[in-house]
């Protein structure tokens, strides 16, 4: 009975999958057929026998249905992993068998199911460049292939077929499906590249790559002679499709201000709900009526200290010695695979939980990973997971990178009985904030430290908001770091107090114990990075401003942008709070050659 029942619904699953196809491939037959003249060069390549990958230039979204109207077998594309997540997208996609892709790490599923199906006899469709690209951007003008068609075709023992199609992201344009204006469409196939089974893996997929990226361009340049194409049918952006102008040389129209608007407003009502969260959790602390002069005497210390002196690592001590503790819990975790390390924190606090520094080591998947750089990751205030910093670590490890993600005062583990996680980092008490950075700068060194001793000598720093302004104050003492990339950081300490909307309980405490501005001021020495110099290569820093940050404004980033000479600013539509910031410096660091 079971049997039957398990036959009879697989032949019920295969039917309708085979319904979906057919009923999507007539449907895109006809939408196209009417709205576009596809132009077609050496079609006869895809009616090849057996699996195989099918690689194409990636111009619009709808390259991939173009391309499946004119290729007589049926082809199962890598598809974004946001589309599925859409209830009736995600249905139809994998109604005509799509799989969805990370675009940003590999993902094993997706790379076990194309396998499976390549082996199976399928035609694997997917885009090389991992998104919509024009201009040099673009592999068609020699943009380096992203990593995968080579190591999925060798694997699977599949040839590639490279693919090129041109014209398709006019069709971005209303005017173009008007009845009677067909838009000419170019596509091209070459010739497929074998998989080099008898080299070795490493340079049988480098072979692979040199010949794919070779073949894209010379099978641009054949549909430009072909059919003497004009620059207006050469690949655009999408937006410029859409509008009808250059976005290098136009004025944002109406239809354009509106989404930015919209975003302008949705990042400004976050932050400000943020904020008033912030604000809360402030109204817990008071200051008494000491703080004044306990201010006065902290300060009047701190003149006297340089910044190499106010973050310098403490001696090593021959009784119980916490350097011995971290690197102890170091090497085992280099080595032995252990994740979190933990040792006595240099500067001892009243919290006993936050006395303790951790910082979880993940480490890369090469052969000697104490030889690979490392890059730390520095949480934002009052973090709420630590889930996607995990994901981004992971994503570093697959380029090379150990990451190091630091527990800062205060926050996670070190979060006293009682607390939430970060309310105290940021409080009216301005005696323990500036004791906290100078914590997280300090213990940041150590574990350089402990690092060298390990043979690991690059470093990069990776830190948003809170973490940001901890690594801003980290390059103004530390010269060995190999980038600095500093998302929405705190740079102006003045604003922060006494400007910021976070920051209102805080002045009211300040006012109440009569702790003026010019007390304040004279600590930016120590505190602020708008007031400082890096010590490392401001080449190396990019700072990452939100448009839209109240918080951390633009007009700050573009301040220190430009003191800090040489450093890059990389501008963001978001505000202070958002997602899009980490995802775009990944990008960025990509193509400095950082990462």
């Amino acid at each position: 009975m079971h049997r039957y029942v398990t036959r009879h619904f697989f032949a019920i699953h295969s039917a309708f999958h085979s319904f979906a196809n057919r009923s999507a491939a007539l449907c895109m037959k006809l939408l196209f057929g009417s709205v576009a003249r596809v132009h077609v060069l050496r079609r006869e390549g895809t009616n090849r026998d057996g699996g195989f990958l099918l690689a194409a230039n990636h111009i619009s979204h709808f390259d991939p249905f173009v391309i499946s109207s004119v290729v007589r077998r049926k082809v199962d594309w890598m598809t974004m992993a946001e589309f599925f997540r859409l209830p009736f997208l995600g249905f139809l996609l994998h109604a005509v068998d799509a799989f969805p892709t990370d675009r940003h790490h590999a993902n094993r599923q997706t790379i076990r199911t194309a396998i499976e199906r390549l082996k199976g006899g399928h035609i694997i469709g997917l885009f090389p460049e991992g998104g919509i690209r024009d201009g040099a951007r673009s592999l068609l003008e020699g943009a380096p292939l992203r990593a995968g068609a080579a190591a999925l075709a060798h694997i699977a023992g599949v040839p590639v077929l490279p693919c090129v199609i041109v014209g398709s992201d006019r069709l971005y344009s209303i005017k173009r499906w008007l009845p009677l204006r067909r838009t000419s469409i170019w596509i091209t196939f070459g010739n497929p590249i074998p998989n080099f089974s008898e080299l070795p893996k490493a340079e049988a997929r480098k072979r692979i790559e040199c010949e794919l990226a070779v073949a894209f361009k010379s099978l641009y340049a054949e549909l430009q002679q072909t059919f003497q194409l004009m620059p207006d049918d050469l690949p655009h952006a999408p937006r410029e499709r859409i509008t009808g102008k250059p976005g290098a040389l136009r004025r944002p129209d109406a239809a354009e201000r509106r989404p930015y608007s919209v975003r302008r407003f949705t990042s400004g009502g976050i932050d400000a709900l943020l904020c008033a969260s912030m604000n809360l959790l402030q109204a817990r602390h008071r200051l008494n009526g000491r703080s004044r002069e306990e201010m006065e005497q902290y300060v009047t210390e701190c003149e006297k200290l340089t910044a190499a002196q106010y973050y310098a690592v403490p001696p090593r001590s021959r009784e119980s010695d916490p350097s011995t503790e971290l690197r102890t819990s170091l090497a085992r975790a280099v080595h032995g695979g252990r994740t979190m390390v933990a040792w006595r924190s240099p500067i001892k606090t009243q919290f006993s939980a936050n006395n303790i520094a951790r910082a979880e080591f993940l480490r890369c998947a090469a052969k000697t990973p104490e030889n690979a750089p490392t890059v730390f990751l520095l949480h934002a205030l009052m973090s709420a997971s630590r889930i996607g910093y995990r994901r981004w670590a992971a994503h570093l490890n697959e380029l090379g990178w150990n990451t190091c993600f630091v527990h800062l005062p205060y926050h996670y583990s070190r979060v006293p009985l009682g607390y939430w996680n970060g309310e105290l980092a940021i409080t009216p008490d301005l005696i323990r904030n500036a004791e906290g950075l100078r914590q997280g700068v300090i213990e940041l060194r150590q574990l350089m430290s402990a690092l060298r001793e390990q043979d690991c000598r690059d470093f990069g720093v990776l830190a948003t908001s809170y973490g940001g302004w901890i690594g801003a104050l980290l390059a103004m003492v530390e010269r060995d770091l190999r980038f600095v990339a500093l998302i929405a950081p705190i740079v102006n300490v003045d604003h922060a107090i006494w400007e910021s909307p976070a920051s209102r309980v805080m002045r009211r405490e300040l006012h109440r114990a009569n702790i003026e501005p010019s007390l304040i001021a004279r600590h930016f020495r120590l505190s602020s990075p708008m007031h400082n110099q890096p010590l490392c290569d401001p080449t190396r820093v990019l700072f990452v401003a939100g448009e839209f940050d109240l918080i951390a404004p633009i007009e700050h980033m573009e301040t220190i942008h430009q003191k800090w000479g040489g450093s890059e600013l990389l501008r963001v539509p978001q505000g202070h709070f958002g997602y899009r910031t980490m995802h775009d410096t990944m990008v960025r660091l990509k193509a400095r050659g950082d990462l």
